[in-house]
C-alpha cells in the first residue's frame, strides 16, 4: 500500500497575526479568516494529518505508522519514535508581527510537558522589501537585566533584527529568542511540538482587548541571554542535485533547483523523505506510481522506496530526512 507519494490535508490554523497568502495564492480552502499556519504532516495531539490521495486516502498519520512501521519512517526512526512522527511540516504566512518568543530544548520540555523540545528551521519564500525576523539579542543579557526590560517594556531595543529576502534560510535552535516579521512567507520543519513561550506581544490586544497570555517566568531557564546566535545559513544552490541547508541530529534539509528530469538514489538512507514545494511545481514517481507537487504543497515519500523520479520544467524543492 505504500507504494505512491502521499500527501495530506492541510491543518489550517487562525492567527492574530494571520493573512490570507496560503489561500489566495497557495490554495489552500478555508472560512477562516487570517490564517497564518498551514500544518501540512502532524502528529501534534489533535491536529493529525490525514492522507488526501490514493488508496490510503482519510487514513490518519498514526494509523499509517501503527499499520507500517518501519516500512513508512525508516528502521532506526522507528526504533527511536515508535508510533510518533518524529517532525512538524508547515508554510507560515505573517501579515503582522508574530510574538516574540523561544522555545525549551528537549530535556526541559520532556520534564514540564513529556514533549519533545522544539529545534526548527526556515526558508524564506516570500519576502517583503522592508520584511525582517528577530533572532537572539544584540547584547548579552543577564537574567536580572533581562527581566528588567520586560518589566519596563524596553525589551524591543536590544533584540536583534535581521532583513530577508526569497531564498534565504535560518536554523533556530532551542532557547534562541525570535519572531517572524510582517511581511514574510516562509516554510518551517521542526520537532515534532507545540511548546511556544511567548515573552513579549507588543501590548496587542484581541477583538475583546484581553492581552494574549505571556510566559514570562517558563521562558527565563529556557532562553539563551548571549549576543552570539548565527542562525542564517549560507548554501549552494546548483541544479538537480541536493543541496545541504541544515544538518542536524533532529533533521536535515537540502535545496534542489529542478530543471527537467532527475532521478535520486535513497539506497544508503533509512529515512522518510519531505519534499515541500516553495516555487513552481513538478512530477515525482515511486514504483509506478507519480503524484504532482506544487507550489505550497507537501508530499511524504515512504522509507521503502529507495529510487525517486522527479521532472520539472522549473521547480524549487525543500528535501527533508532524518
Amino acid at each position: 500500500m505504500l507504494n505512491y507519494p502521499l500527501k495530506f490535508k492541510p491543518i489550517l490554523k487562525e492567527k492574530i497575526w494571520g493573512g490570507t497568502k496560503l489561500i489566495t495564492q497557495f490554495n489552500k480552502k478555508s472560512d477562516l479568516q487570517n490564517i497564518g499556519e498551514s500544518w501540512e504532516i502532524s502528529d501534534v495531539d489533535e491536529s493529525v494529518s490525514i492522507v488526501s490521495n490514493g488508496v490510503l486516502k482519510d487514513t490518519s498519520l498514526r494509523e499509517l505508522l501503527e499499520n507500517y512501521k518501519s516500512d513508512l519512517i525508516g528502521k532506526n526512526n522507528y526504533a527511536n519514535f515508535g508510533n510518533n512522527f518524529p517532525l512538524l511540516i508547515k508554510f507560515i504566512d505573517a501579515e503582522k508581527d508574530l510574538s516574540v518568543q523561544v522555545h525549551p530544548n528537549d530535556k526541559l520540555s520532556k520534564a514540564r510537558h513529556n514533549s519533545f523540545g522544539k529545534t526548527e528551521m526556515w526558508y524564506i519564500m516570500q519576502a517583503e522589501e522592508t520584511a525582517r525576523l528577530i533572532l537572539g539579542f544584540k547584547e548579552k543579557l543577564t537574567p536580572n537585566q533581562y527581566i528588567s526590560l520586560l518589566k519596563d517594556k524596553n525589551i524591543v531595543p536590544v533584540l536583534n533584527e535581521v532583513y530577508v529576502k526569497s531564498g534565504d534560510a535560518f536554523f533556530i535552535e532551542t532557547g534562541t529568542v525570535h519572531s517572524i516579521g510582517s511581511g514574510v512567507v516562509l516554510a518551517e520543519i521542526q520537532q515534532t511540538s507545540d511548546i511556544t513561550y511567548r515573552i513579549y506581544d507588543f501590548d496587542r490586544v484581541d477583538d475583546e482587548g484581553n492581552e494574549r497570555e505571556l510566559h514570562t517566568e517558563l521562558a527565563i531557564e529556557a532562553l539563551n541571554l548571549s549576543d552570539n546566535v548565527e542562525a542564517k545559513r549560507e548554501y549552494t544552490k546548483e541544479k538537480n542535485v541536493l543541496n545541504e541547508v541544515v544538518s542536524c541530529e533532529y533533521f536535515k534539509t537540502n535545496f534542489i533547483p529542478l530543471k527537467g528530469k532527475t532521478e535520486l538514489d535513497y539506497s544508503q538512507i533509512d529515512s522518510f523523505i519531505i519534499f515541500m514545494c516553495v516555487e513552481g511545481s513538478a512530477e515525482i514517481k515511486i514504483f509506478s506510481a507519480t503524484e504532482t507537487i506544487r507550489l505550497g504543497e507537501t508530499i511524504l515519500i515512504p522509507s521503502i522506496a529507495k529510487k525517486v523520479t522527479l521532472f520539472s520544467k522549473y521547480c524549487k524543492l525543500l528535501e527533508v530526512t532524518i
